[in-house]
């Protein structure tokens, strides 16, 4: 339990970090909204509740209407979530006076199994559910902006196989990324979301052919792999697959030099 709260306060954490530059595409390309202005509103509109919304603007569209726009990402099914989104409605429809659109994207692994309508006497209420694997990764992968492009990894792949469209995805945030330390968090932030699609190996052993290339001049590249808990894993993979000295290998995985040591005599067999 506490692994699950630990990976979804991850995921959490990207989406925060790139919600601003993601929304205006998201808005376009996923939700089918032509923005012409956009205005943040405050996200304290609940009294009793604990959660805030992941996004709430006003938003005014290319046919003149104006609205309340909230967005919910969620990595698993929530059981309680149509009685979430009728509270949030109810209250913004209160505070702002404004028609409310709503919309859950959701970025779980698992079948989606969320109930969107509720219905009662005297009461009829539904919002939004889309999943983000039933979305082309082409339209994220089209976008100039990396915090975008590491979404197509949880995307649909549409024919490719999930090696070339990782390789793609890696291909395009070299291309759009400006600086290592830039490159070296949307690589931390693609090796997280690769967890949700269950292709962390897939995704190590292309980042390990890209690696090469930065060799000379990156020195802590083993945040890609996990840190501590993976450096093993780490040091094998850069011995079984790049042609590497023993202190560079050291050096780039910022181990002591008898470490690797270590794992190569485990590897060869010596003592």
């Amino acid at each position: 339990m506490k692994k699950d709260k630990k990976q979804t306060n991850q995921y959490d954490k990207i989406f925060k970090e790139n919600i601003e530059a993601v929304i205006p595409s998201l808005m376009q390309n996923v939700l089918g909204i032509t923005a012409v202005f956009m205005e943040e509103l405050p996200d304290d509109v609940q009294h009793t509740k604990e959660r805030k919304p992941d996004v709430l603007k006003k938003v005014t569209d290319n046919q003149g209407n104006t609205f309340v726009l909230q967005i919910e990402f969620q990595v698993a099914n929530e059981s309680e979530m149509v009685y979430r989104m009728a509270e949030y409605y109810v209250m913004l429809a209160r505070k702002y006076k404004l028609p409310v659109q709503q919309y859950v994207i959701f970025l779980g692994k698992s079948k989606l199994k969320m109930a969107t309508e509720l219905q009662g006497i005297n009461l009829s209420f539904r919002y939004n559910l889309l999943e983000i694997k039933a979305i082309s990764h082409k339209i994220f992968l089209k976008s100039n902006k990396p915090e975008e492009i590491v979404l197509a990894i949880l995307a649909n792949f549409d024919k490719e196989t999930p090696e070339k469209a990782l390789k793609q995805i890696i291909h395009r945030l070299e291309e759009t990324t400006e600086g290592d330390l830039a490159l070296k968090r949307y690589f931390r932030q693609l090796r997280i979301l690769a967890q949700l699609r269950k292709l962390e190996e897939k995704l190590k052993d292309i980042i390990m052919d890209s690696i090469a290339k930065y060799i000379d001049e990156e020195k802590d590249v083993a945040f890609l792999i996990g840190k501590e808990k993976e450096q093993t894993k780490f040091v094998i993979n850069l011995l079984e697959k790049l042609n590497l000295t023993t202190e560079q290998i050291a050096d780039i995985a910022g181990v002591p030099v008898e470490f690797v040591k270590k794992i190569k005599r485990t590897l060869t067999g010596n003592k």
